[in-house]
């Protein structure tokens, strides 16, 4: 069964959501983003998460000091490098991770074999910022990652309406959404609890 992470999540009430839906994963942004939280609000949240949902931090082109200090103060259990880190950069962190990875062209999805790292995100290219465009890219170019699909998660515009036929394709290990769950740039119950059960209930292997 693929597994479902809720990123950008800034509020109690969403976090409550989405943990109440079954949610596997919470991420939480400390990149710039307007969906950006503090680390003290990603403490109080973090409060919020039973120890079975993961708490995951996004950062990109962070320093590996600010990097330790906030996994510890949270505290995450997987760090996500949506920048530009090389593999040396988070093979010398030695922290459970995530590298994820803009998909434009199977040259960008073969790159994922130079990291050492937990899983792999392949998501579209961003716009304003890096992820969160809310667009799609082409699923069949995963068909070059020489990576299992245990280790894949896929993101980038996934939303209720394609998150099913994107789970049959792929069958990734999780699934990732942000704005897809959002309405007027803000997180909605409602759609976040229709996103995991169409992932929980509607797609089974």
């Amino acid at each position: 069964m693929t597994k479902v992470k809720i990123c950008g999540l800034m509020e109690r009430e969403h976090v409550n959501a989405a943990v109440d839906a079954g949610a596997d994963a919470i991420g939480f942004v400390f990149a710039p983003s307007s969906r950006r939280v503090t680390v003290e609000q990603a403490q109080e949240l973090a409060r919020e998460i039973p120890d079975n949902v993961l708490k995951i931090g996004v950062f990109v082109n962070e320093t590996q000091e600010e990097i330790t200090r906030i996994f510890k103060a949270v505290p995450l259990d997987y760090v996500q490098f949506h920048g530009d880190e090389d593999a040396d950069f988070i093979r010398k962190m030695q922290l459970p991770s995530i590298k994820a990875l803009s998909v434009k062209s199977t040259d960008n999805v073969k790159e994922a074999s130079e990291y050492e790292t937990n899983y792999y995100l392949f998501d579209a290219p961003g716009t304003v910022y890096k992820g969160g465009s809310g667009v799609t890219f082409d699923w069949e170019l995963l068909k070059a990652a020489e990576i299992p699909a245990e280790k894949i998660i896929l993101a980038g515009g996934l939303n209720i309406g394609n998150v099913k036929e994107a789970v049959q394709r792929v069958r990734p290990f999780m699934v990732d959404v942000s704005s897809g769950v959002e309405r007027g740039k803000r997180k909605d119950k409602g759609l976040i609890q229709e996103f995991i059960q169409a992932v929980k209930e509607g797609v089974r292997f």
